[in-house]
Parts: C-alpha cells; sequence; structure tokens
C-alpha cells in the first residue's frame, strides 16, 4: 500500500526591507535635484563681492554702488531664507507675531522624508555659500576699517548683517536640540538681549519646530 505524500505547494516570499533605504540613498546621491535653487542660492552673494570689487571701474558714485549691492543682497537674503534652504536642505526660519503681540522666532528643520531637502551636493553647496560668503565680507570689514574707509565700512557692516542673519538662522535650525547660541548673537538679529528663551518642541514625522520667545 502506497501513501501518498503530501505536496507542499506554498512559497518562499523574500521580504526586502532595502528597497526604501536605496530609493533615499539614490535621492541623496542624485547630483543635483534642483538646479535653479542651487543658482539662485550663489548668484546674489558672490554678485555682490564681484560688484564691491569691481564697482570703481564702472562708476565713481558710492551711492550707485550701495544700492547696487544691498539691492543684491537683499535679494539674496529673501531668496536664501524663503526658497533655497527649504529645498536644498529642508530647513526654513521666520518670525511671526502671536496673539499676545509677542514677537516669535520659529526654527523648522525637515529631516526623515528625502523629499524635504536637496541631494549631498546640494547640502554642500548650501552650506559653502552660507560659511564662506559672510567670512569673505569679514575680510572686507578689516580693509576698510585699516584704511579709515567710512563711507565704504557703512556698507560692509550692512553686508555682514544680512549674510549673518541667514546664517545664525539656518544654524538654530539645523542645531535645534543643541544649546542656544550665546545672548550676544541673538542680540544681533533683533536688535535686543533674548533674557528668556522658550523652547517648543512639536515633533511631528520628520518634522521639528523650535520656537524662541524673547522676554
Amino acid at each position: 500500500m502506497k501513501q501518498g505524500g503530501l505536496v507542499d505547494d506554498t512559497e518562499d516570499v523574500e521580504l526586502d526591507f532595502s528597497t526604501e533605504e536605496e530609493e533615499q540613498r539614490a535621492l541623496r546621491g542624485a547630483k543635483i535635484r534642483h538646479p535653479l535653487a542651487s543658482f539662485l542660492h550663489l548668484f546674489f552673494r558672490v554678485a555682490a563681492i564681484v560688484t564691491y570689487l569691481l564697482c570703481d571701474w564702472f562708476t565713481k558714485s558710492f551711492t550707485s554702488c550701495f544700492i547696487m549691492i544691498i539691492t543684491l543682497l537683499s535679494c539674496d537674503f529673501w531668496s536664501v531664507k524663503n526658497v533655497t534652504g527649504r529645498l536644498l536642505v529642508g530647513l526654513r526660519w521666520w518670525n511671526q507675531i502671536d496673539e499676545d503681540g509677542r514677537s516669535l522666532w520659529v526654527f523648522e528643520d525637515r529631516k526623515s522624508s528625502p523629499q524635504a531637502g536637496g541631494t549631498e551636493v546640494e547640502a554642500r553647496i548650501f552650506w559653502s555659500g552660507l560659511i564662506i560668503c559672510p567670512l569673505i565680507w569679514t575680510g572686507f570689514f578689516f580693509t576698510t576699517l585699516f584704511c579709515l574707509n567710512i563711507h565704504w565700512l557703512v556698507l560692509v557692516v550692512a553686508s555682514i548683517s544680512l549674510q549673518v542673519a541667514n546664517l545664525y538662522g539656518y544654524l538654530r535650525c539645523k542645531n535645534g536640540r543643541q544649546e542656544a547660541p550665546p545672548t550676544s548673537t541673538s542680540s544681533f538679529l533683533q536688535g535686543q538681549h533674548f533674557l528668556h528663551r522658550v523652547r517648543l518642541g512639536v515633533r511631528g514625522e520628520g518634522l521639528e519646530v523650535i520656537v524662541s520667545c524673547p522676554g
């Protein structure tokens, strides 16, 4: 008597959990996903530096040079604060007034979603431009100070202010969980000391918001 064997018709299913990680790596490894944002991030600030260096060749009017450079840096401030930071590194900061009339600084960091920020190349472009250009303006500050060129010194100080404001804001976004910078740095942005700081951590999926409230 033959006994019929049981036929195992089940199939082995292999769960691949690496697909999502590979997709995230591919997105981060791509060279440039936002070419226009990468271009604008460097264009205005580099154009302002070039204009500062070559302005005397085109005009002897300090007023014209001042207007051109401040206009370029104002465009740079707006584009970096509102566009390139969000697209290239997934960071954003802004100021708002609450119901009690208090001024609140809000720092937002989108970390987990690969679509929220740019690629590694774009991140290097963002941080390089954000850090190197203020250092160049700082060099201009010392040269104009040693030459006692008061008019140009005023322009350089205004330029440093616009550049450092964005740098400070994005460093707060990136290092939101760490201890806040010294009070003197905060007062540079607001014109007064941060005597009291209130941090409200709102953590959603891939979102961290730090709110600083001046006392």
